[in-house]
């Protein structure tokens, strides 16, 4: 009995039906992690709001999906929410859950950003007649971005891989294309093989992308830095 077949895991290296699988990850993931940020953000200054109420929503949503696993809350999207009347597709429903997930994750990202950045410029900038909005814009964030990046980057590093549950709901990403080439052809560990290549190919090059990002970001302060002293 042959074990391994060589043609076949080369044969299916380039397959078009496996490719499709792995584009659909990569528009999967940045999709998902664009509203997860979006989202993020809001749930991030609702966690620092003076409202308590605001504070205790946004408190409660991170609990609730950062405590339960992504397979729960996308089973629960795709199955559950239709029993009260609210359908959402495949590809809907995996594109909420990511999100309402990754935000939750995010949002903690974010405010650790934010909040890393000293509370004397806020108000040196407040006394100098700024809105909260033009701090927020012009003071905080491009100081909390730096801070952000590495988690952020290492959060995309794990949503290429985390897309991969939703072939539990039957999407067509790079996981459940391979499934159904198994259970055609049988290949197992070639095609598996192949998929573990695809996400290892996807995972580094974002680590390379990232790497650059923050040696620039980095570059900036360090000049940002010697300016000042000067």
């Amino acid at each position: 009995m042959q074990l391994w077949s060589w043609s076949g895991f080369f044969g299916y290296l380039f397959n078009p039906f496996i490719l499709g699988g792995v584009f659909t990850t990569i528009w999967l993931t940045v999709v998902s992690l664009s509203a997860g940020l979006i989202l993020g953000f809001a749930l991030a200054l609702m966690r620092r709001s003076k409202a308590r109420l605001v504070q205790l929503v946004a408190k409660a949503y991170i609990w609730l999906f950062r405590g339960t696993p992504l397979l729960v809350q996308l089973i629960a999207i795709y199955t559950a929410l239709p029993q009260f009347g609210i359908r959402f597709s495949v590809v809907e429903a995996a594109l909420i859950g990511l999100a309402l997930n990754e935000a939750a994750y995010l949002a903690e990202i974010i405010r650790a950003g934010i909040e890393a950045v000293p509370e004397g410029q806020a108000r040196a900038a407040r006394a100098l007649g700024m809105t909260e909005r033009q701090i927020m814009r012009h003071i905080v964030m491009p100081q909390a971005f730096k801070v952000i990046i590495p988690p952020l980057g290492n959060s995309v590093n794990g949503l290429l891989k985390t897309t991969s549950v939703t072939s539990v709901i039957s999407m067509e990403e790079l996981l459940r294309r391979t499934q159904v080439l198994i259970q055609e052809r049988f290949m197992v560990l070639e095609l598996f093989s192949v998929a573990a290549i695809y996400y290892l190919l996807l995972t580094t090059l974002w680590d390379f992308f990232q790497s650059h990002i923050e040696k620039r970001f980095g570059q900036a302060d360090s000049r940002l830095s010697m300016t000042e002293k000067r």
